[in-house]
């Protein structure tokens, strides 16, 4: 049985979290941490995770960048596995990531969906094959209208995997309003959505001479997210220190 603490139990991911955890036979939920408490809960919960008593042997975070800082001290001191799924981390927490992951494992990745980290290996496939042949490479994103950024973390992070693939690497172009040129080859243009309550929809497109092949991954809810970072808390244990991604989730499930 694989212990878990949820870091951020309370908030709609955390919460997420908690019911795919509460449905796997193999996992149960040692404690959670979160300022707002959570009384409603079957387990203790603690405003701060220094106060935790329970032990377990991975945690999974969907919090706050406010609260990263005592999640790494406390994982550092217990030598303890985190699957990081808080985004919007500043450059001082990243930089210490690396010195927290010689003393645990540590997996993070731009985006928690097994099906988006699958793209990204098929894209870097693809850009090896079509963009010797000159293909040209577009990217489309769609959010709800309350996301703050633009474009994606996922969209960057798409179109860095179709640049590995590339002897050449492409520049991005985030917005072509008031441009009157000819499109560069060696670019790729990015779009974004921002409408409803999309919850997540990406498309690649790779376009050559009278032919064009598309690449769409669309999530539906955002228990897809929940659920890739419980299988990533699964591959984490056990694991030795060192920095992890979902791209090690995937290559171990082959």
């Amino acid at each position: 049985m694989i212990d878990v603490i949820v870091h951020g139990c309370s908030g709609v991911m955390g919460q997420a979290v908690v019911r795919m955890v509460r449905e796997d036979p193999d996992m149960e939920i040692a404690a959670g941490i979160d300022p707002r408490g959570g009384d409603e809960n079957s387990f203790p919960v603690y405003k701060n995770i220094g106060d935790c008593k329970e032990a377990a042997d991975v945690i999974i975070d969907f919090s706050t960048a406010a609260a990263i800082d005592s999640l790494l001290s406390y994982c550092a001191e217990k030598k303890m596995p985190v699957v990081l799924c808080t985004t919007g981390l500043s450059e001082e927490q990243l930089n210490r990531l690396p010195e927290i992951s010689e003393r645990t494992a540590v997996l993070k990745s731009a985006n928690m969906s097994l099906g988006i980290n699958l793209l990204m290996k098929l894209l870097k496939e693809a850009a090896e094959i079509l963009g010797p042949a000159n293909y040209d490479v577009e990217i489309v994103e769609r959010h709800h209208n309350r996301k703050l950024d633009a474009p994606s973390g996922t969209a960057i992070s798409l179109a860095d995997a179709v640049n590995s693939g590339l002897e050449r690497k492409y520049s991005y172009n985030f917005n072509r309003s008031g441009e009157r040129k000819k499109r560069e080859h060696d670019e790729i243009g990015i779009a974004s959505v921002r409408a409803g309550n999309i919850v997540g929809e990406h498309e690649v497109i790779f376009a050559g001479t009278d032919e064009i092949v598309e690449f769409r991954h669309t999530a539906c809810s955002r228990s897809v997210f929940a659920q890739g970072a419980v299988e990533a808390a699964k591959f984490l244990v056990g694991k030795d220190p060192g920095m992890y991604d979902m791209a090690d989730v995937i290559a171990d499930r082959r």
